[in-house]
């Protein structure tokens, strides 16, 4: 009979070091999707760069947009 393997996926550890993140280690940071991020980003909700033609995120953003969502009033569902 055949084993049946599983892989377990780990998300990576961060890197602290960096001081500009893609919007993509961004999204996986703040554990939501891609699409969502670079939303987030363009609407100016979280704070970014361009550097070039290339668009990133300073690492102190991602605390400061979970600390403006924690003190954003609850809405209405």
């Amino acid at each position: 009979m055949a084993e049946l393997s599983t892989t377990v996926t780990r998300p990576e550890p961060f890197d602290s070091t960096l001081a500009l993140l893609t919007v993509e280690e961004t999204a996986r940071r703040l554990q939501i999707g891609r699409t969502t991020c670079f939303r987030l980003v363009l609407a100016g909700e979280i704070e970014s760069v361009t550097l070039g033609r290339l668009r990133r995120v300073p690492a102190d953003a991602v605390p400061a947009y979970v600390a403006k969502l924690r003190h954003r009033p609850a809405q209405a569902a």
